[in-house]
């Protein structure tokens, strides 16, 4: 897939994503502080790379893609709802996200919690309220709720925040669920949302966990080489914080050496269902990433 074309998709998806977002939590009852703490983190842009992935998955399956646009939104606002949670000071205690002060900076702890806590049971009401039919409802639902609960995203974050992993056996189990999971649902609810075969989803699967863990990787990179202003949070935070990374284990050379690997993978699984080449084009841009 040439340049214009990912770029010309990805912009579709992304304006896509963005209107349906903006219309969410725009009430004004007398908890509206809530709405609006909400929508701060909500509305802070990224790259709304899970969403994508719904959509584009729901596209390879054969399905619309625009049917399946609750579904992919509902991913962005449990992911949304991890990383406001994440930056409170219990957990990784940071001042900035994408380039802005983080929600609690903003709206105080008690509120930050409350938003995210809200933003689980939102994404939920937002695809068993959607126009998909019964049995993609329920996939989608079961999906999520399986990558955000006890033995995915949470056991990542347990594991991540309390357990101090350190080899790099411990640290690709910590991001294959506190990353991973999340994005595997992403492509798995596309699949869903269109009723894809067991061969796209089998796809979806071997996709979703190198892209995850080439993601990570390349995260780690950047916390050491990016640039703050790109990266929109501060540079170096892990090292801070004690964290052993993939850098420390592999150091740069090595990482980046592991980044090509997983998206080589990535690209090699999907080239059953990727006509289009968007996916690997996709796989490509992450790896290359400066934020």
């Amino acid at each position: 897939m040439d340049q214009q074309a990912f770029d010309a998709r990805y912009q579709a998806y992304l304006d896509a994503v963005e209107e349906f977002l903006s219309g969410q939590f725009t009430k004004t009852p007398h908890w509206a502080d809530l709405y609006d703490c909400m929508r701060y983190s909500l509305l802070s842009g990224g790259k709304r790379l899970r969403p994508i992935l719904t959509l584009e998955f729901a596209r390879a399956a054969g399905g619309d893609w625009k049917e399946a646009l609750s579904a992919a939104c509902a991913v962005e606002m449990v992911h949304t709802y991890s990383l406001i949670h994440d930056d409170l000071p219990c957990m990784d205690d940071d001042a900035l996200r994408r380039g802005k002060p983080t929600n609690h900076k903003v709206y105080g702890e008690t509120l930050a919690v409350l938003a995210g806590d809200a933003l689980q049971p939102a994404a939920f009401q937002l695809i068993l309220g959607s126009g998909l039919d019964e049995t993609a409802r329920a996939e989608c639902a079961l999906l999520l709720a399986r990558a955000a609960g006890p033995d995915g995203m949470v056991a990542g974050q347990v594991l991540d925040t309390l357990h101090a992993p350190k080899t790099q056996l411990e640290l690709t189990e910590v991001h294959a669920l506190k990353t991973g999971c999340m994005i595997k649902a992403a492509c798995l609810m596309g699949c869903a949302a269109a009723h894809a075969g067991a061969a796209v989803r089998t796809a979806a699967e071997r996709y979703a966990e190198n892209l995850g863990l080439a993601f990570q990787i390349r995260d780690d990179m950047l916390d050491v080489v990016g640039d703050e202003a790109v990266f929109g949070k501060p540079i170096g935070s892990d090292a801070e914080e004690g964290k052993v990374t993939f850098v420390d284990l592999l150091g740069l050379e090595g990482c980046d050496k592991a980044v090509l690997d997983a998206t080589n993978r990535a690209k090699e699984a999907v080239a059953v269902c990727d006509e289009s080449g968007f996916l690997a084009a996709l796989a490509d841009s992450l790896a290359e990433r400066k934020h």
